[in-house]
């Protein structure tokens, strides 16, 4: 007997969604203008203006941090937001936790920029926000995991869709990356130390640094593809079977990849080569991935053509899918020798995030606001414009990269005949790739134009909407219905959302386990006979290092080639860095590589260089920072700080550590009187400058000691 369907009434909450896309728009344009500006500030090195929080070294974490938490993070709750609920057929599971989940992100993101643009960061890769915004940032994402999982769980529908697997990954998968990179030890307000050193400390931040990327930027958006194109394209998902292979490949191999980051590094031989091994493999599920949205438009391609919505996003899967090329690519071990610390690598992440993220949250906004507001789009021409503006724009910066990239490459490796280097001098390499800095930067001009474009557009579509009206929807609540019969595994796995959660954890710990568990249950990178710890007046300056951005342009790992070991001298090993927290072991070079600078250069070198560049290297592109002449090394809290690290297992003695500022103001005494040989001013003696001379002097010391070591062992085992 058939009994007529009970339908439920309900609303959707899009009142959230909407505050969500105000925040994208608003950051967005910030995280550009940001991106606009340092990419000046590399063509015109004055475009610093001597002035602290303007420098390139601070600027460049900020224009990440708000590309990747405000701008895409906002946009991605937004898009979540909406499409779950459609999915599920179901208002929020708790509209209030939205609310704070929407106004915590925004004081984190806010105070956050502050904090960074004020010299407070962990100088870790996706990862500089301090301890305290750290903590919000976990409740944070637990109140939008518990809201987003809840909205699951109440759902009438009776399977979760693909989007949903794709959003319960990232859910599990963030809150893992995060907590894990982010243990540390206060030693402020808003400083502290990692509990991870050197090798170990390099392998969790590119675990959490390469996944932050995947589980981030790439897994959600692939669940918003799945949503957003079938919807706008009024098509279905081109293969089923094809999104079962590429989610569960995708999350089980993504998460091994994060070591091709470190090829050539201090760490082991297997890690690098698993990484390569398991990025490699990552090219068959990406692109199982691209096919399957790019096939979803199959018989919409006239549409394409003509309607900036399905351009906007059918361009994002296709640069998905150029990415997903490059980046194992870039993994194998030969092409990423030439490529890694060189703009090469600045040039992929864009093509991703601006190819792929960029792209598909534009396509994304013109579907949702004319849908939000029930309107019609102000104007379609502007939204091709703004498509076309974007695309060329960049088009310019990734080709201009690849070639700068290439050019450093070729450059730092040639050799002549006579075995020497054929480009001695590392400021021939910045000089030659200036033009290639300008074509960047005016093609960020191009993608910022168009951004702009879109806001205006959104914003006279939103104005001219009626007022808005709450609607009702109604449907039949399908949750509880037991009627599996002739359903796939996959597909019965699809009505258990809390067994489907579990097993994505289960395939993102397997990968996790092994690559970084051996790391850091080992104590052969956290101990060290020969490497001696940094004084307290060179830990002072190494903080100063770290605050200053200095790891942005420099890098401190030489690889062990003939090229580097000519230009830089003895290749890098693990146990120099084992005192080293954060690791400094750096992903660009503008500037040369500092691992063995220490005794290079004498002290008034070193303070000529900080205080104008151009007085020692004459086309230079580095900021002056007179700050540090004038501004007063906070010795106070050393004493904390080497409690701190003692309790981490650095060698301090209970007398270093009573004396800490006594003993720093004595170092800092005997370069001050070097300094004050060639007319610099005995005061000098306390300030930011003599502390980073008393680091930099340091770097590279201990590495004499290392290798008599190691050729001892040699003679000792023959």
């Amino acid at each position: 007997m058939n009994h007529p369907k009970q339908l439920e009434q309900f609303q959707y909450d899009d009142q959230i969604v909407k505050n969500f896309i105000f925040a994208t728009v608003f950051w967005g344009l910030a995280s550009l203008l940001a991106g606009v500006y340092i990419a000046f500030e590399l063509a015109y090195w004055k475009l610093n203006m001597e002035t602290a929080w303007l420098t390139f070294g601070r600027l460049r974490p900020l224009h990440t941090n708000a590309a990747i938490f405000a701008f895409v993070g906002n946009a991605m709750f937004a898009g979540i937001y909406y499409s779950t609920q459609r999915l599920c057929k179901a208002s929020l599971y708790a509209p209030l936790l939205a609310r704070m989940h929407f106004w915590l992100w925004q004081l984190i993101i806010a105070l956050g920029g502050l904090s960074l643009l004020l010299g407070f960061t962990d100088g870790k890769e996706y990862a500089e926000l301090t301890w305290p915004f750290d903590i919000a940032i976990a409740v944070s994402w637990v109140i939008f995991s518990v809201n987003t999982l809840g909205t699951v769980f109440i759902r009438r529908e009776k399977h979760i869709f693909v989007a949903i697997w794709f959003y319960i990954a990232t859910l599990i998968t963030v809150a893992l990356l995060h907590i894990v990179n982010a243990i540390v030890i206060p030693v402020g307000w808003l400083e502290s130390y990692p509990v991870y050193a050197g090798v170990q400390d390099a392998v969790v931040q590119w675990w959490y640094g390469h996944n932050a990327v995947a589980f981030f930027l790439t897994t959600p958006f692939l669940g918003l593809m799945y949503y957003f194109i079938p919807k706008a394209a009024n098509r279905p998902v081109y293969s089923y079977r094809l999104s079962i292979i590429h989610f569960w490949s995708l999350i089980f191999i993504y998460i091994w990849a994060g070591p091709h980051h470190l090829l050539y590094s201090a760490i082991p031989e297997w890690a690098q080569t698993l990484g390569m091994v398991f990025s490699i493999a990552l090219w068959a599920p990406s692109w199982g991935g691209m096919i399957n949205g790019l096939m979803t438009l199959r018989g919409a391609w006239d549409r394409v053509r003509k309607e900036p919505v399905l351009k906007f996003m059918a361009t994002a899967v296709t640069f998905y899918g150029m990415a997903t090329f490059e980046g194992p690519l870039l993994s194998i071990k030969s092409v990423n020798y030439l490529a890694h610390f060189t703009d090469w690598i600045v040039g992929h992440v864009h093509s991703g995030t601006i190819g792929w993220n960029y792209m598909l949250i534009c396509g994304i906004l013109y579907y949702l606001v004319p849908r939000l507001y029930k309107q019609d789009l102000f104007s379609q021409r502007l939204a091709n414009i703004h498509f076309w503006t974007a695309t060329i724009g960049l088009l310019l910066y990734i080709v201009s990269m690849w070639s700068a990239g290439i050019t450093q490459g070729l450059m730092w490796q040639a050799i002549n005949e006579q075995g020497s280097l054929t480009y001695p001098n590392f400021v021939e390499t910045v000089l030659r790739i200036i033009p290639m800095y300008w074509i960047r930067a005016f093609g960020g001009v191009l993608v910022l134009v168009g951004f702009i474009l879109m806001i205006y557009n959104l914003l006279k579509t939103i104005n001219a909407a009626p007022a808005a009206v709450t609607e009702n929807f109604q449907a039949e609540n399908q949750r509880h219905q037991a009627d599996h019969q002739g359903d796939s595994a996959h597909r019965k796995l699809e009505g258990m959302p809390a067994v489907f959660a579990a097993l994505s954890l289960i395939a993102v710990l397997v990968g996790s386990i092994i690559s970084i568990v051996p790391m850091l249950t080992t104590d052969r990178f956290t101990v060290s006979d020969i490497v001696k710890p940094y004084t307290p007046l060179e830990l002072a300056g190494r903080d100063i290092y770290v605050s200053e951005g200095c790891y942005t342009c420099h890098s401190q790992m030489v690889r062990p080639s003939p090229s580097e070991v000519l230009r830089y001298g003895e290749h890098s090993r693990a146990e120099e860095s084992v005192y080293d927290r954060p690791f400094q072991w750096g992903s660009r070079r503008i500037g040369p590589d500092l691992a063995r600078v220490g005794g290079k250069y004498n002290h008034i070198w070193h303070y000529k260089h900080m205080e104008d560049p151009r007085s020692v290297i004459s086309q230079s592109i580095m900021p002056s920072y007179p700050w540090l002449i004038t501004e007063k090394t906070d010795l106070a809290s050393l004493r904390r700080k080497l409690q701190v690290l003692k309790k981490m297992g650095h060698p301090y003695t209970e007398e270093e550590i009573e004396y800490a500022q006594e003993l720093a103001l004595e170092q800092a005494q005997d370069i001050a009187n070097e300094l004050n040989q060639s007319g610099i001013s005995s005061e000098v003696v306390d300030k930011k400058i003599v502390a980073l001379i008393a680091y930099l002097q340091k770097l590279g010391t201990d590495i004499e000691d290392i290798v008599n070591k190691e050729q001892h062992k040699d003679l000792t085992y023959d």
